[in-house]
């Protein structure tokens, strides 16, 4: 079940553990309440089906209040989806599920995500966590044609 909001409850008081599949129900919900073009649930379902993806649910007292999910290709992990539910945003639950992506994929990995350029929150927030802008994709998402930042966390140009 999605929660409504973080009612004074903290990132301190978030749990962090695995995406499941009987979680998507309150995945959808929190989705569709935050992109204009939300992924569907077979989208989700095949995220969460890769072995070598990491996929993470952010509850408090077992209510789901924000998700991400990352894929692995080759030697780059790109952070396809991250979202908070309306009510908790601002709070430092989609910080935590980064960071925690990144004990547990590693901090020395190379992790890449696209975000819109209107979307200034999301930007300083992955800026503070120490990715950088590196490119753009000319109109990126469809539903308005909307630019994309490509941003980088480790070094794009190093092969491994």
């Amino acid at each position: 079940m999605a929660a409504t909001e973080l009612p004074g409850a903290t990132a301190a008081d978030l749990r962090i553990r695995r995406l499941t599949y009987s979680d998507l129900p309150g995945v959808l919900s929190i989705e569709r309440r935050s992109f204009p073009a939300p992924w569907s649930l077979a989208m989700f379902v095949l995220e969460l089906s890769k072995p070598s993806g990491v996929c993470l649910a952010a509850e408090v007292d077992g209510e789901l209040h924000g998700y991400l999910v990352c894929s692995r290709y080759a030697d780059i992990w790109h952070l396809m989806n991250v979202a908070v539910t309306p009510g908790s945003r601002r709070r430092g639950v989609a910080t935590t599920l980064i960071d925690e992506l990144l004990a547990v994929a590693g901090r020395s990995e190379r992790y890449t995500l696209e975000v819109r350029e209107s979307n200034s929150g999301a930007i300083a927030m992955y800026e503070r966590l120490g990715f950088r802008r590196a490119g753009r994709r000319t109109g990126y998402y469809r539903d308005n044609d909307e630019d994309a930042l490509i941003m980088w966390f480790g070094e794009p140009d190093t092969p491994r």
